[in-house]
């Protein structure tokens, strides 16, 4: 196994984690930043306020998108299983 195929291999599976791990964290993100400015806005200085808008909205978009996410994994996995006769030589 060369140094090019193992780097491949390693791109490859990063750009999967992050494209896997993309959605669910930009969703966290845009909810906590609403959140944010509604706390600021209503000088509502409560910490907890955060965390039931952010799992509602974790928990809807892994229902949307989980079917795509394990597909990504998945389609990586069986990808590397196939080709592993290359690797080992």
């Amino acid at each position: 196994m060369t140094t090019e195929m193992v780097t491949d291999v390693m791109k490859e599976g990063l750009f999967v984690v992050l494209k896997t791990a993309a959605p669910p964290l930009i969703v966290s993100l845009v909810i906590g930043l609403a959140v944010s400015i509604f706390q600021t806005v209503t000088s509502i200085q409560e910490q907890t306020l955060t965390f039931v808008p952010k799992i509602v909205g974790m928990f809807l978009c892994l229902m949307l998108l989980g079917d795509w996410m394990l597909n990504n994994m998945t389609t990586y996995m069986t990808d590397l299983w196939q080709n592993f006769s290359l690797y080992i030589r």
